[in-house]
């Protein structure tokens, strides 16, 4: 007789967050990543809390009526910094940050080019000239959207926090301080242009932001491309919040002026509930690529410092396939560890250009697929 084979005890698998990567790190568990996003939420919003705390003087100028938008601010702090945290633990995401870091704080690139940085924040998160390769009209709509978005949070964060306050020595005008901190930083009559201006800030935000945000909102009706991808939740919900909140700010200003203050109080909790409702959703929503844009910068910057050596232009990657120039070498083989740590098994494909992508793509498609249906 012949002995029965011996069969091996099976062994447990190694657990995954012992598994080396590419860059020596051990793989991070979620539940690691989670409790670094939690701490790194609480000690954000802790931050913010002291801020508003010491910056409205131990809150001596910190209006009570304006509660509700802080804590949304709170909340936000804390939803952006947990949000962001757990994004970078992604390895491709950390690869970017790590290497836009260093490509940002790098005092080479600074002596190689010191006019490239603030040119690219100028173009790419100002002017987002990117998005004109798409579309004209979308690059209009986004600058409106944008600069509404900049100019609202500009003037409503600070007095939300109680940084500003506006003060009259005769109690209602028309001279009036504005202070920072507790500083007096200007003084402006209320009925001039400059005073016009500081006081119906938030009413040209409102007009920038309804006329980016029905541009959208009327493409996503009627644009066949934006209609077949879209989401309720995610591409809908943003734009409406956003045409809620300024069109509401604007009933304010029309109760104010026009109606003596009619239905102020109702307009006032609306556009309250949807502020909040904005600030608690942006770092769970599609307005999260707000904070992610910036880290992006970074890249362009190592993209574009890496193109010259040493003063001299370095000769770009060919493509394998019809030998057209791609990109630097330090750039392909940054993507092509991207890829080795997402464990991707085609990483040599950052090595083709788009084109010949599409070609092999297709080639592979027409030899191993489409064969079984001869």
């Amino acid at each position: 007789m012949t002995e029965p084979p011996q069969i091996a005890e099976p062994t447990a698998p190694e657990p995954e967050a012992t598994a080396p990567v590419p860059d020596g790190r051990a793989l991070q568990t979620p539940a690691a990543v989670r409790r670094r996003a939690l701490l790194a939420g609480t000690a954000v919003s802790a931050l913010l809390i002291l801020a508003i705390v010491f910056g409205s003087r131990l809150l001596r100028d910190f209006d009570s009526a304006l509660l509700p938008y802080a804590v949304a601010t709170v909340f936000l702090a804390f939803g952006v910094a947990y949000r962001y945290t757990v994004w970078i633990s992604a390895p491709g995401a950390r690869r970017l940050f790590r290497q836009g870091r260093r490509s940002f704080f790098s005092a080479a690139n600074f002596r190689k080019a010191p006019t490239a940085l603030p040119k690219m924040i100028a173009t790419y998160l100002g002017l987002q000239k990117f998005l004109g390769a798409r579309s004209h009209a979308r690059w209009a709509a986004h600058q409106l959207l944008f600069w509404g978005c900049v100019l609202a949070a500009l003037i409503t964060f600070p007095l939300t926090w109680g940084w500003f306050t506006f003060t009259s020595s005769t109690g209602d005008g028309p001279g009036y301080e504005m202070r920072i901190w507790g500083f007096k930083v200007l003084g402006f009559d209320s009925l001039n242009i400059l005073g016009w201006l500081m006081f119906h800030g938030l009413d040209i935000a409102a007009v920038l932001v309804i006329a980016g945000a029905s541009y959208f909102l009327w493409r996503r009706m009627k644009d066949r491309g934006a209609i077949t991808g879209q989401r309720f939740a995610y591409d809908l919900i943003p734009l409406i919040a956003l045409v809620v909140i300024s069109v509401t700010g604007l009933l304010l200003t029309f109760s104010s002026i026009f109606l003596h203050g009619g239905g102020y109080e109702f307009l006032a909790i609306l556009h309250m509930a949807s502020v909040v409702f904005t600030l608690v959703y942006i770092p769970f929503g599609k307005f999260f690529h707000i904070v992610q844009r910036p880290a992006a910068v970074g890249m362009q910057l190592f993209k574009y410092t890496s193109r010259s050596k040493d003063g001299a232009a370095e000769e770009l990657q060919a493509c394998r396939r019809c030998h057209e120039p791609i990109d630097t070498p330090a750039y392909v083989d940054n993507l092509r560890g991207t890829m080795r740590d997402l464990k991707l098994d085609f990483d040599e494909w950052a090595e083709y250009c788009p084109r010949c992508k599409r070609v092999l793509r297709g080639s592979a498609y027409l030899t191993h697929v489409k064969k079984g249906f001869r």
